[in-house]
């Protein structure tokens, strides 16, 4: 079980001076499966990119184990905390095993090979995600779902205790989507993980998630299990979504059914 803590307290947040993210703080449950919910634009990937430091908060600090997070060294911080982010760019021609290796970049010394238990570690991961027996594939050949699985082997080679995912199951279809949430459950439940993703399925995110984050024009607007939050009051807040909530009869977990236009007088 790790130990890290991750918190946001009181951020502002934005790009070219257009803040997006407004007075937002929040503290990720450790060892657990957390997902940020919110229609399109709200400030999900924001609040993520802060988290990682790749965007500097406008007022506000992003506190990893009681430290600002700017105050930590970037490969210190790499050790400790992995970014997945919406539709990383695969460089021209390598292959699944080279760039899964990237991910020991903070582990080793200038101009040094690769040691032994960097091997472990890109091999571990690799197996993890099903991907051994393509280690030799060029990235690029290979199928949405497949690459996805390449590109979160590259961060669990950093063996991170915490985890960001920007969208992972984006533009995949089903059937790939649940095995992608699958293997991170079992990520979180055989190494105690810290996992943050922002998923767009609200089903999926209720799911497979321990707890939620609601998010609505850059303002955090509730928290909690998804048994707490999944409400057909919070769905027409945060999406303007009519709905019913029913349980899902397979994961028990609530499960949101829209309404629409054309069912909108239909009762449950």
């Amino acid at each position: 079980m790790n130990d890290h803590t991750l918190a946001a307290e009181y951020i502002n947040a934005g790009y070219n001076h257009k803040t997006i993210l407004s007075d937002v703080s929040v503290t990720i449950p450790k060892n657990k499966i957390s997902v940020i919910l919110g229609a399109n634009g709200c400030g999900k990937s924001t609040l993520l990119k802060t988290f990682a430091r790749l965007l500097a908060p406008q007022s506000g600090q992003m506190i990893l184990d009681g430290k600002n997070v700017s105050e930590i060294p970037s490969r210190q911080m790499a050790k400790m905390l992995g970014l997945l982010p919406q539709s990383p760019v695969v460089p021209e021609g390598i292959q699944v095993m080279d760039l899964v290796s990237r991910g020991r970049f903070p582990y080793r010394q200038f101009l040094k090979s690769m040691t032994r238990e960097d091997y472990a570690a890109v091999e571990e991961a690799m197996e993890i995600m099903g991907i051994t027996e393509l280690a030799d594939r060029a990235v690029e050949e290979l199928s949405g779902g497949q690459r996805q699985r390449v590109w979160i082997a590259l961060a669990l080679a950093q063996q991170t205790d915490i985890l960001l995912l920007d969208e992972p199951t984006t533009f995949l279809d089903i059937a790939y989507q649940i095995e992608i949430l699958d293997m991170l459950t079992d990520l979180n439940r055989k190494h105690k993980t810290t996992i943050v993703m922002v998923l767009h399925d609200i089903n999926l995110s209720a799911r497979y998630a321990d707890y939620l984050f609601a998010m609505k024009k850059g303002r955090l607007v509730a928290e909690g299990t998804p048994d707490e939050i999944i409400t057909p009051e919070l769905m027409e807040k945060v999406y303007g979504l009519a709905c019913d909530v029913i349980t899902d009869p397979v994961s028990q977990s609530p499960m949101v059914l829209p309404k629409g236009r054309h069912y909108a007088s239909a009762a449950i």
